[in-house]
């Protein structure tokens, strides 16, 4: 199985990607051509050789010679309209219905009327389309990814300009759980580092770990930045993994979204009332899950192991919470593996009234569906009838219509 893994070392965006797939190969002729049956103008491909850090790499420009701005559903429609390949019409209207949905979520505004500025214009449309004609060209069918670069989270650099990350940005990386660096001194006068655009086809298209593959090629994709710091530039590795069986295998679990840790410490000597306030001050920093499991400790003392299952980034924070709100002198850390299968969050109409509902997917596809338990909470409040009548009910229903 032919594999990209796309490393944002100093940040990621559309032109970077194209770039990097263009050192990877991609000829800009048959980029040109492809591109070409979208049916639009107003735009020309830059390409060349240049240096960042002392790292070579191609820069790639989409000049915009068209100030013209668009709303998602023509864009969309162009895509779907053109004669470019199903695979590549598919995996550019996945990407860009990522990128609206996150828009519509900053603005609060629904696709039918949301007005777009940058994002709205032709080189969004390049960009994402020109990515997967790329993929396509060079017959990429797995994609993996290093965590994103975003920056140092900064205010507003002039009035009416956004912090970094951009609020699109951050709605993708929260909407998929992607994984990010921390900040770094380097970066404090970076600026924006990963666009939306640069987020959208790393979030949608990939997960968020490093397979065992034999890496055939690397290309490298320049930003417009040139600090003295880092390279602004995206690494793309390209390869064969060592074992398809088990790419496939893991497919079907679900999809691998790296390495967590697993902090965990014995407890004999705390109350209830301590670890269930140890257990939401874990939450709140942005625990994954936490439980406690009784156990025999020495001396013949009950005791409990207080377990916490954390991001990379949060184990310093969370180590501090546990050290500080339980009396343990010592935390054992481990890193984990972990599958996840999709979710999303769809709301429903029911006899009960409206409802939202968690649905698990699996490649793509319903397997399961059932009620948010606060969801259940409200309408038996609201109605009266009990906590199981109003949760069987609702989950009956949502098999219905959703499975």
């Amino acid at each position: 199985m032919r594999i990209a893994y796309i490393q944002p070392i100093g940040g990621a965006s559309g032109d970077m990607m194209l770039g990097a797939l263009t050192d990877l190969g991609l000829p800009i002729e048959h980029l040109e051509k492809q591109l070409s049956k979208l049916n639009v103008g107003g735009y020309r491909l830059e390409a060349r050789q240049e240096t960042r850090c002392e790292m070579r790499g191609t820069y790639l420009r989409v000049n915009l010679e068209d100030p013209t701005r668009y709303r998602p559903k023509h864009l969309l429609e162009t895509v779907e309209g053109s004669s470019l390949s199903q695979p590549v019409k598919d995996r550019s209207c996945q990407v860009l219905k990522a990128l609206w949905m996150a828009e519509s979520r900053v603005h609060g505004q629904p696709q039918s009327i949301l007005e777009l500025e940058e994002l709205g214009s032709v080189d969004t449309l390049v960009d994402v389309v020109g990515s997967s004609i790329g993929f396509e060209y060079l017959e990429v069918a797995g994609f993996h990814a290093a965590p994103l670069v975003i920056g140092n989270s900064s205010p507003p650099r002039w009035a009416g300009g956004y912090s970094n990350p951009a609020p699109a940005t951050l709605e993708l990386i929260a909407a998929t759980g992607a994984l990010v660096a921390g900040d770094n001194p380097m970066y404090d006068q970076a600026g924006e580092l990963t666009t939306p655009t640069g987020a959208a086809l790393i979030t949608t298209l990939a997960a968020f770990n490093r397979p065992a593959f034999a890496v055939d090629r690397v290309g490298i994709g320049l930003g417009t930045k040139d600090p003295a710091e880092f390279s602004n530039a995206l690494r793309v590795w390209l390869g064969e993994t060592s074992d398809s069986g088990q790419v496939q295998a893991d497919a079907e679990i679900g999809t691998q979204q790296g390495q967590v840790v697993l902090l965990e410490t014995n407890l004999d000597d705390v109350s209830g009332l301590v670890l269930g306030y140890t257990q939401e001050r874990l939450f709140a920093i942005g625990a994954l899950d936490v439980w406690n499991t009784p156990i025999q400790m020495k001396k013949n003392r009950p005791g409990i192991v207080l377990s916490a299952l954390v991001p990379k980034g949060k184990e310093r924070e969370a180590s501090e919470v546990i050290l500080r709100e339980t009396t343990t002198l010592g935390i054992r850390t481990r890193l984990v593996d972990r599958y996840v299968a999709g979710r999303e969050m769809v709301s429903i109409q029911t006899g009960l009234g409206p409802i939202d509902v968690k649905v698990k997917l699996l490649e793509g596809k319903a397997i399961s569906a059932a009620p948010e338990p606060d969801e259940v909470r409200r309408i038996a409040l609201e109605t009266g009838k009990p906590f199981q009548e109003v949760y069987q009910r609702t989950t009956e229903e949502a098999r219905r219509q959703l499975l």
